[in-house]
């Protein structure tokens, strides 16, 4: 070396590259996010062929029947809803910010919803697809008989799902009560 020091907190030409490399890498998840909307108008078409094949038969509807429709429209809109979070969060945290002209409709959660939000999120909403999947069961009980093995698996299903979430805001909560790493004690 010509006798040179480096000085704390100079950088390489490697590093700073090697760092600017890395930052790009957050564009690799973009086509995850595609793969996302592309799913979203999947469910979209699920929708629309349930509801017009619950519709074809509406005089005849039950009360029961009704509920069991209404749940299966509900369930599809909540993983759209679930989606759409899923996709606008993920990428404003890992990718981008969205940018949007003035006076577009841009939600009010949009930009601040954290991984730790997302996640929370993203547990209750499982919790309640599941539940409205135990419910569906529930009442099917009278046409399709009562098969209590998945009965009790999807009941132990939905309780691990509550439990996770559970857990899931414990270990937030703590987290939040602790002191950051490399924060000095006064």
């Amino acid at each position: 070396m010509s006798g040179e020091t480096k000085t704390p907190g100079a950088m390489t030409r490697l590093e700073r590259e090697f760092g600017h490399a890395l930052f790009f890498a957050r564009w690799l998840m973009a086509p995850f996010y595609v793969g996302l909307i592309v799913a979203l108008g999947a469910i979209l078409v699920v929708f629309v062929r349930e509801l017009f094949d619950d519709l074809a038969g509406l005089a005849g509807l039950k009360p029961d029947k009704a509920i069991l429709m209404a749940l299966s429209l509900i369930d599809l809109s909540l993983v759209g809803n679930l989606l759409l979070v899923v996709t606008y969060s993920g990428y404003e945290n890992f990718v981008a910010p969205i940018a949007v002209r003035d006076g577009e409709d841009r939600p009010s959660w949009m930009g601040t919803i954290d991984f730790s939000g997302l996640k929370m999120k993203l547990i209750a909403s499982i919790v309640a697809i599941s539940a409205i999947a135990l419910l569906k069961a529930y009442l099917e009980i009278e046409e399709t008989g009562v098969d209590a093995p998945r009965l009790g698996w999807m009941i132990g299903v939905l309780l691990t799902f509550v439990v996770s979430g559970v857990l899931l805001a414990l270990m937030d909560w703590i987290n939040s009560r602790t002191e950051p790493h490399g924060a000095k004690k006064g």
